[in-house]
């Protein structure tokens, strides 16, 4: 069981800057839909927007080279 005050993963990285035209934080790769949800998520919604991320920078990373 975990405790009532324990911290709530995220990936941010303290690079937070919406891309506009992509609607994601370039630093997280987070929709604004997921940032301004993220710490009313469940643990298993965030662990399920986990691959998204991954996919999402990469795709980002394609674009922007």
């Amino acid at each position: 069981m975990k405790a009532m005050n324990a911290p709530v993963w995220s990936p941010c990285i303290k690079v937070c800057f919406v891309d506009p035209r992509e609607g994601i934080c370039v630093g997280c790769f987070r929709t604004m839909e997921e940032l301004g949800r993220w710490t009313k998520m469940s643990e298993a919604e965030r662990e399920a927007v986990k691959p998204a991320l991954d996919e999402r920078r990469s795709a980002y990373e394609t674009k922007v080279r």
